[in-house]
């Protein structure tokens, strides 16, 4: 038996146990919590082990940035953690119930999925992260970080793995992958006997590569490439501080944009009121042929590759469309289906824009950087699924569960 059948095998064992863990769950859950806040140091200090390698292999600065782990985003984490414990646990929770014509009472119910893997890059928050939700689903988790984080990951999931067990329930409710080679992502892939679900979360080429390869069932999060359309009716100040906000305030995330679209009827007024906020944090700007018009010949011409990039830089595409038709149909054919939105006063264009724009978040007036799970309310989240099958959208701890059927009957027989 491998190294990763084993945590396959330890993590089914565990799965048993937390099922039917109740409260333990929470108590596990604000042990966790607790611990990540007295052991700053020893995270920080392993964090500083990884930015150091990652400066020196030329990691870029967005990738920098989501690597980093100071004291603040460390008590984010414990933060996210203890929101997790405080809401309700979906494990039990009745969905339906009904009565046959025979008498069997059935109902359904919500049940842990089991043993859940993910799959991820350099984001150590995920591994707090992802580990709470799964604990409080009543879900073991395999972790398998990436090697440019792994120091990181080692630190907080040995922090974790103490405290689940303090807290009386298996330590192996949360286990780590080491191995950050090719080998290991694969051989976790193919973990049939044992994993339920896999879940991968990252850039395009890793979801692509999870999509394409793994043997276990998949719920695929999405990259973000995410729009702002500014209607003709817009309020212009408030549409330069959602574009302002929703590009610069952390580049490198999903639920960042990287296109603005803007209504040719106010776009002289308005795109020279957007350039000015961007150019507050050096926003490149990639714009079609009216948009360099109207900015001037300094803006970089955009080409269909723009239009189709996750930039999770200070880069942004700019296009003038003819109409809200024109967006939707832009949005249509280049969107990842993850976050866009519209700004606008026209109420009747609100509801068109929700209605026809197919992505996971749909935003009227607001900043496509709410798209998350604590900011849903749902606590932290494992990521943002853009598929339709079972989840969409922020995945929080209801939707890491499954669901079964009790039947009650009083001898019946078919």
């Amino acid at each position: 038996m491998t190294v990763i059948e084993n945590m396959g095998k330890n993590a089914k064992e565990a799965a048993r146990v937390l099922a039917v863990a109740g409260a333990l769950k929470n108590k596990a859950l604000l042990a966790i919590a607790d611990a990540l806040i007295e052991n700053t140091d020893k995270i920080v200090k392993a964090n500083d082990i990884d930015l150091e390698n990652g400066k020196n292999s030329g990691l870029t600065a967005s990738l920098l940035d989501r690597l980093k782990l100071g004291s603040d985003r460390i008590k984010s984490m414990a933060e996210g953690v203890r929101k997790v414990a405080s809401i309700a646990d979906p494990v039990g929770t009745v969905v339906s119930g009904y009565k046959t014509d025979n008498g069997m009472e059935i109902t359904k119910v919500k049940v842990p999925m089991g043993v859940i893997g993910i799959i991820y890059e350099a984001r150590p928050n995920v591994t707090a992260d992802a580990a709470a939700l799964c604990l409080k689903a009543g879900n073991a988790v395999i972790l398998r970080g990436g090697k440019e984080a792994i120091n990181s990951n080692k630190a907080i999931a040995e922090i974790m793995r103490n405290a689940v067990e303090q807290a009386g329930l298996p330590k192996n409710s949360i286990q780590l992958i080491e191995d950050t080679t090719r080998q290991s992502s694969i051989e976790l892939m193919n973990l049939t006997d044992y994993l339920d679900v896999l879940i991968p979360r990252g850039g395009a080429g890793l979801i692509k590569a999870v999509v394409e390869n793994a043997k276990v069932p998949v719920i695929e999060t999405g990259v973000g490439n995410c729009h702002v359309y500014v209607d003709e009716s817009a309020n212009l100040e408030m549409a330069a501080d959602i574009i302002y906000n929703a590009k610069t305030s952390r580049p490198s995330v999903c639920n960042a944009i990287e296109t603005i679209l803007i209504n040719k009827n106010i776009a002289k007024e308005a795109l020279p009121k957007i350039k000015a906020r961007l150019d507050d944090k050096n926003v490149e700007i990639r714009g079609c042929e009216i948009t360099r018009e109207i900015l001037g010949s300094d803006i970089i011409p955009a080409n269909d590759e723009d239009y189709k990039t996750e930039f999770l830089d200070y880069i942004i595409a700019c296009k003038v469309v003819e109409s809200i038709d024109s967006a939707i149909e832009h949005i249509s054919k280049y969107s990842s289906g993850h976050s866009e939105c519209i700004v606008t006063e026209n109420y009747d264009n609100a509801n068109k824009f929700t209605s026809a724009v197919d992505s996971a978040a749909v935003y009227v007036n607001a900043s496509t950087r709410f798209t998350d799970g604590g900011e849903f309310g749902l606590g932290a989240e494992i990521g943002i699924s853009t598929q339709k099958l079972h989840a969409r959208g922020p995945m929080g701890v209801n939707e890491l569960t499954s669901t079964k059927f009790i039947i009650r009957g009083n001898g019946q027989i078919r």
